[in-house]
């Protein structure tokens, strides 16, 4: 088959999957990680597919970073720092240790960790939207804790990109890669504050040439393959390569620019992921998964309860948003295409599983937290421990 009738068929086949999700209300992550499934005898070890793929990942995080100039990032970090450990420590602490008290390696254990820590920002941006909850209270907490676990996830990515390819965790070792994730950090900002901060007229007089889009991905290819060079993952490099742009404060302008082509390129990555699970030997450690999988909703319903109590929420709204936080997605699929293929498989019926719970858990949470505490309830603070 010529390779551009191929193409064409998987992007009408991508379109009416995803249509049929969107009818449904399913999200498009989930539809389009089934249909790779599905044509995984057809398409698998395509390292076309996979490379723009990539390029779609790059691109997501480069405009989730340019949402963040680098004084906005530090007011939303402080503010939202206790929900935000105490998800790091319930849902990427305690998973671990489970797995490990369930005789699993170490270096696996942390990367269910790892799969089981960040809420899906896709899907949960979606159902917000989608069920007009964005104007309510506890949206603000939610979103902000959504910003606190994409700062925290590409650096774990990062750590378990170098893990997996060096194959030992060792002190030396993540020493190492915390030095190389740092300095790629500082190198970002400041080219950020040095070079960036003062271009903003450049950019006026330039941003509507059609050549100017090549800048931009260039930058963010660029910075992602670095951190790629680095031994780190290209997902830190892109989002602090976003980082480094928003310092010329015109986000909305050049995410207009990168849009569409990263609308193209991001279904392929959710496809090709699709293609690498293989169930031919069955879903290995069932009981396991099940227990991960009652503990990670338990784990996100608690960061809601306490978290947004710390954050100024109402018990009912702490409680709707603690059963609105359960759903994973995107980081956790990047984290899982790290493992080996028996985890991978584990770690994706995990992900799929959770994503679909979560969504129904969204969809009901109004209902659920109004029956438990009633229509009303006081808004008050509870003392952020420590």
């Amino acid at each position: 088959m010529p390779e551009m009738l191929g193409a064409g068929l998987i992007l009408l086949l991508l379109f009416i999957i995803g249509y049929v999700g969107m009818k449904v209300k399913i999200p498009e992550v989930i539809t389009f990680i089934l249909l790779g499934i599905t044509l995984g005898g057809l398409l698998s070890g395509s390292h076309l597919l996979h490379f723009i793929g990539e390029i779609g990942i790059v691109l997501l995080f480069f405009m989730l970073g340019m949402e963040f100039p680098i004084k906005q990032l530090a007011g939303v970090a402080k503010r939202v720092t206790p929900a935000g450990t105490l998800d790091v420590v319930l849902n990427l602490g305690i998973s671990t240790g489970i797995c490990l008290l369930l005789g699993i390696d170490p270096l696996m254990s942390f990367l269910i960790g790892g799969v089981l820590y960040a809420t899906s920002s896709s899907i949960t941006a979606k159902l917000l939207e989608s069920s007009k909850r964005m104007a309510n209270p506890e949206s603000e907490f939610m979103l902000g804790l959504l910003i606190f676990e994409d700062l925290v996830a590409p650096v774990l990515v990062a750590i378990l990109v170098g893990l997996t390819a060096g194959g030992a965790l060792t002190v030396g070792g993540l020493s190492w890669l915390l030095v190389k994730v740092i300095l790629l950090t500082v190198g970002a900002i400041v080219i950020g504050q040095v070079v960036f901060k003062r271009l903003d007229t450049w950019f006026d007089r330039h941003m509507n040439r059609d050549v100017f889009v090549l800048f931009i991905i260039g930058i963010a290819l660029a910075y992602g393959g670095l951190a790629l060079y680095l031994d780190l993952s290209e997902v830190l490099g892109a989002f602090l390569a976003g980082i480094m742009i928003a310092e010329v404060r015109k986000t909305h302008q050049l995410e207009q620019l990168i849009l569409p082509i990263r609308d193209i390129t991001l279904p392929l990555f959710f496809l090709y992921f699709g293609t690498t699970i293989e169930f031919g030997d069955g879903v290995p450690m069932v009981g396991t998964l099940l227990l991960l999988l009652v503990w990670s909703i338990i784990a996100k319903i608690i960061v809601g309860i306490y978290g947004g109590r710390w954050y100024g929420l109402s018990k009912r709204v702490a409680l709707r948003a603690g059963l609105s936080l359960t759903q994973r997605g995107e980081f956790s699929i990047i984290i899982a295409s790290l493992a080996t293929a028996s985890i991978m498989v584990f770690s994706s019926v995990l992900i799929l599983a959770s994503a679909m719970i979560g969504i129904i858990l969204f969809q009901f949470a109004p209902k659920i937290s109004k029956a438990i505490y009633g229509n009303k309830q006081p808004r008050g603070k509870i003392k952020v421990p420590g």
